[in-house]
C-alpha cells in the first residue's frame, strides 16, 4: 500500500510519486486526477503497478496515467510508458491482449427529430448486420492471402476490395496501415482466428451505439468536425478480436524465459515479460503487433461497412451517406520522436487504455483538422454519455496522451454480482434508451456503476490541457454482443 502522504500535489489535475520513493523507480510516477478522484485511486494495485513501470530500462521523464487509471495485466489501463528506442525495451503486457482497441465515429447530416421514429428500426439492423459475441463468425471469411493483405495493408486492403474509400483512409489515425507491419511475425494459428472474425464486435465492453450530439462546447472546433448540436453519430468500440489476443499470447510465452534467461532483464513483475526493442525478438513482436493493430482498423472499417449499408436500408439517399469522422487507438505501441535535453530522441511509446491526443498542426492528423487538432474520442458507460475531445499542444508532458474512457472501479465478476442485468436494461428504456442485446449477464458486466464517472474524468483531462473538450453525445440506442 503506498502512502498518501508520499504523494505529491503538483496542481489540481496532476500528482506525483518522486523517483525516490522506492530504489529501483529510473522515472517519477505522474498521474492526472482530480482531488476527489485521487481519494479513490487506492482502491486496486494500479498505482503499485504504474511504479513497477517507471522501473523500466530506457524509460523516459515520468511512468504516466490518466485519470480512468485502473488495475491491468502487469501494467496499469490509462498508463503511458515511453521508452527509448536505442537502449530502451518493448513489453506486449504494456500493450495490452486487445491490440488497438480503439474507437471509430461515423457521422451523419441527419437529426435525431429527422430519424426519431425510426430508431427502433435502424437499432435492430445494425444488430442483423454486424456478427455479435464471443467467437462469433465473421459473414466473410478470408483466405491465407487476404488475411496477409489485411494484416500487412489493413483499411488499405479493404479499400482494394471494395469495403472502403479513401476518406476512410484519410479520417484514420496512421491512414489505417503501420507500415512495418509483417505478416510473417504473426502465427498461423493467430491467423487462423483472424480469417473468421473481420467485421464481427466481440463481447466485453465492446458495442456500438446510436447517438446524438448532445452539447456543443467549442464551436469552431466543431466546425472543423463538422458536427452539430442533435446531429446522429454512431460509435464503434472493438479491436483486434481473437488474432491480437494470440499474438499477445505468443510473444508473452515467448518473451518470459528470454527476458530472464537470455537478456538478464529484472523487472518487479515478470508478466511485463519484455525484451530489448532492438532485439530480432523485440522488432519480431513490433511487426506482430503492427499487423495486430492494421487488423483492428480493417475490423472496426468493415463494422462501418455494414452500418452504412443499413443505415441506406432504412432511410434510402433522403438523409445521405455516414461518413467517418476518425478513427483512434487505445491500445497501442508506436515510435515517435520528442525533443528530451536538447535532443531529438525516438521513443517507443506504450500506451494502454490510453488515446493518443496530437494538437494542431502534426503532421500525422488529416489536413481538416490541423488547425484545431486531433479528434479524441472517449466512450462513456453504459446509458452514459460519450465525449469527442480535441488534442492539444500542451498535452506534450503527457506525450500526446489522453484518457481512454470512463475506467473501471469494479470486476465483471462483481459487477455481475451487483447488478442485474434485466434490471439496467428496464432503467436504460425508461431513459428511452434502445438496448439491443444477446445475453443479460453481458449488461451487468458493463453496468454504471461498474465505471468512474466519465464526466469527471473528461473534465481531468480537458483541465490538465491533455485534451480539449468539443461535444458530449448521448446514447439512444445500444448494441451490444455477449
Amino acid at each position: 500500500m503506498i502512502p498518501q502522504k508520499e504523494i505529491i500535489k503538483i496542481n489540481d489535475f496532476l500528482w506525483e510519486i518522486p523517483r525516490f520513493f522506492r530504489k529501483d523507480m529510473r522515472v517519477p510516477v505522474r498521474i492526472y486526477l482530480s482531488e476527489e478522484m485521487f481519494r479513490d485511486c487506492f482502491r486496486d494495485r494500479s498505482l503499485e503497478q504504474l511504479i513497477n513501470v517507471s522501473t523500466l530500462p530506457g524509460i523516459q521523464k515520468y511512468a504516466i496515467a490518466m485519470p480512468d487509471i485502473h488495475e491491468g495485466y502487469s501494467s496499469p489501463i490509462g498508463g503511458v510508458a515511453a521508452i527509448r528506442a536505442e537502449d530502451g525495451i518493448i513489453s506486449p503486457g504494456m500493450c495490452g491482449y486487445d491490440i488497438n482497441c480503439g474507437m471509430k465515429l461515423l457521422k451523419s447530416k441527419a437529426t435525431e427529430k429527422e430519424i426519431g421514429p425510426f430508431i427502433e428500426k435502424l437499432a435492430a439492423g445494425i444488430q442483423q448486420a454486424v456478427p455479435f459475441g464471443l467467437g462469433r463468425e465473421s459473414k466473410i471469411k478470408l483466405s491465407d492471402k487476404q488475411i496477409n493483405g489485411v494484416l500487412k495493408d489493413g483499411i488499405e486492403f479493404l479499400m482494394k476490395e471494395g469495403y472502403a474509400q479513401k476518406k476512410d483512409l484519410e479520417n484514420c489515425e496512421a491512414r489505417g496501415k503501420l507500415i512495418w507491419a509483417d505478416s510473417s511475425a504473426v502465427s498461423s494459428f493467430a491467423k487462423n482466428r483472424g480469417k473468421n472474425q473481420l467485421g464481427t464486435l466481440g463481447s466485453g465492453n465492446h458495442f456500438l451505439e446510436v447517438q446524438r450530439v448532445d452539447k456543443v462546447f467549442d464551436d469552431k472546433i466543431a466546425r472543423a468536425f463538422d458536427l452539430f448540436e442533435g446531429q446522429i453519430v454512431i460509435m464503434i468500440h472493438c479491436g483486434s478480436r481473437g488474432l491480437g489476443h494470440q499474438v499477445c499470447t505468443d510473444y508473452l510465452r515467448e518473451f518470459i524465459p528470454l527476458m530472464e534467461e537470455k537478456y538478464k532483464i529484472n523487472v518487479p513483475d515478470r508478466e511485463f515479460a519484455c525484451v530489448p526493442f532492438n532485439s530480432s525478438c523485440g522488432q519480431r513482436y513490433f511487426s506482430a503487433m503492427a499487423c495486430a493493430a492494421n487488423y483492428a482498423w480493417a475490423n472496426r472499417q468493415m463494422i462501418a461497412h455494414y452500418i452504412q449499408k443499413t443505415w441506406m436500408n432504412v432511410f434510402g439517399r433522403s438523409l445521405g451517406e455516414l461518413t467517418s469522422l476518425y478513427d483512434v487507438a487505445h491500445n497501442i505501441i508506436k515510435k515517435e520522436s520528442y525533443m528530451l535535453s536538447g535532443k531529438e530522441t525516438e521513443l517507443i511509446v506504450h500506451r494502454k487504455g490510453a488515446t493518443r491526443a496530437f494538437g494542431p498542426k502534426n503532421d500525422e492528423i488529416p489536413e481538416q483538422y490541423k488547425s484545431v487538432g486531433q479528434p479524441v474520442l472517449i466512450p462513456g458507460s453504459m446509458g452514459t454519455a460519450s465525449y469527442v475531445l480535441a488534442g492539444q499542444e500542451s498535452a506534450r508532458e503527457s506525450f500526446f496522451s489522453t484518457c481512454h474512457g470512463s475506467g473501471r472501479v469494479m470486476s465483471r465478476h462483481e459487477a455481475m454480482r451487483r447488478a442485474s442485468g434485466y434490471k439496467i436494461i428496464e432503467e436504460l428504456k425508461e431513459k428511452r434508451i434502445i438496448v439491443k442485446y444477446h445475453n443479460a449477464r453481458s449488461i451487468a458486466q458493463e453496468a454504471p456503476l461498474a465505471y468512474k464517472n466519465v464526466d469527471e474524468v473528461v473534465d481531468v483531462v480537458h483541465n490538465a490541457g491533455l485534451s480539449k473538450r468539443v461535444a458530449k453525445l448521448i446514447p439512444l440506442a445500444v448494441i451490444k454482443g455477449e
